[in-house]
């Protein structure tokens, strides 16, 4: 919906749709990373889509919580290791990879994990409406409960790799040891839980040297918590992001003959300042909560679902409040746009709000009654600006 500046000349004009930085499905997005690795391992039915990247009879991917290419480019001194690994990144071209939309945990796990967009694995978000029982669905935490395999029923690249003969191991933390999300997205192979980020490097290198060919996993979350507890520039962060460039620097000198180590992200991150035109309360804004069933999806990536025939009137009234701040579109100018992929399943079609509202200024919008915990948050994520989808793809060889 767009509007005459001449009858409106003190309204700015809604985003255009077309100015969002689609991510790069198919071609350099995280999801395309595990294919292309494991292609190069000879597991069958997968292609190289990330060109730039050379096979390796060994592969370990390092995926740091929150870890974004701005704020890591933003840090040098914190991080001397990584930003010397900087020009490496996506096969040498000195470039980032995109996450896929939303830029979360939950999406961008499946994404990775699957090889598949998230129209295809059907986790668009960090909550999103089950059509089934009409209830929203944390799919971090994956409460209320539902069935993993009928809610995401394809496999994981693990999985492939696991059936093709590669040794295939998962090393994180034990907490995440029978989660849903890790058996929908990550599962294969053997999961290794290991308390302490030492741990896991020393043992993730142990499990690459265990056979010829070996795909190995390794996670750290909390530099992801202290950028969402005190800003992605804070004392606690910047600690993290140093404890994180020693971990990397560890696993690197470990690496056995003929491995490549990727070091990667989930999403990146920005602070949203504490202020009534930065933080949008919808429990306090009778206006955007008129016609709406459900508040799905978080601050920076909006899952809105309409009372049934609302739904032209909530685009409408969403539109002409945010659009000059958020990218806001229906359902299906959402899917045309490509913002979840080239293809959506059909099982995932009414997973994704009537309207979706993805955030172009630094600014969310709360839910102060039903989100107390994310609306106190500092540092944000899910959106399509260059601070939340952009990530590294460095790589070390040996």
């Amino acid at each position: 919906m767009s509007r005459p500046a001449s009858l409106w000349p003190d309204e700015p004009l809604p985003l255009a749709l077309d100015t969002a930085a689609v991510p790069a499905y198919g071609s350099a997005s995280l999801a395309d990373l595990l294919p292309t690795i494991a292609s190069g391992q000879g597991v069958p039915g997968l292609r190289p889509v990330i060109a730039e990247l050379k096979p390796a009879d060994r592969n370990c991917v390092f995926l740091i919580d929150g870890l974004g290419w701005q704020q890591l480019r933003a840090h040098p001194d914190e991080a001397p290791f990584l930003t010397s690994l900087l020009a490496t990144s996506c096969g040498g071209t000195g470039e980032p990879i995109t996450v896929g939309f939303p830029a979360t945990t939950a999406t961008s796990l499946a994404s990775f994990g699957t090889g598949l967009a998230p129209g295809r694995h059907g986790l668009p978000g960090y909550t999103a409406r089950n059509p089934g029982t009409g209830e929203l669905m944390n799919q971090l935490r994956w409460k209320p409960w539902t069935s993993p395999r009928v809610w995401q029923p394809y496999p994981t690249v693990f999985q492939l790799a696991d059936e093709a003969g590669v040794h295939t191991a998962q090393v994180s933390s034990p907490t995440f040891r029978e989660t849903p999300l890790t058996k929908i997205a990550l599962s294969g192979g053997t999961f290794h839980g290991r308390l302490t980020g030492e741990e896991r490097m020393d043992f993730a290198a142990e499990q690459l040297a265990s056979a010829d060919r070996s795909l190995v996993y390794t996670y750290y979350s909390e530099l992801d918590g202290k950028g969402h507890r005190f800003g992605v520039d804070s004392d606690a962060w910047r600690g993290q992001l140093m404890y994180v460039d020693r971990l990397v620097q560890r696993l690197a000198e470990q690496l056995p003959p003929r491995t490549a180590l990727y070091v990667t992200a989930d999403h990146g991150m920005i602070d949203i300042p504490f202020d009534e035109e930065s933080r949008i309360d919808f429990d306090e804004d009778w206006e955007l909560r008129a016609g709406v069933a459900l508040l799905g999806g978080e601050g920076r990536a909006r899952h809105v679902y309409a009372v049934p025939g609302a739904e032209a009137d909530v685009l409408a009234v969403w539109r002409e409040v945010l659009g000059d701040r958020f990218w806001v579109a229906s359902r299906d100018e959402a899917i045309e746009a490509g913002w979840f992929g080239p293809k959506v399943d059909e099982r995932v079609h009414l997973r994704i709000g009537d309207v979706v509202a993805a955030a172009h200024a630094d600014v969310v919008i709360t839910a102060s009654v039903n989100e107390p915990n994310e609306s106190a948050m500092v540092g944000m994520h899910g959106s399509m600006t260059p601070a939340e989808q952009l990530v590294p793809l460095v790589e070390v060889r040996s």
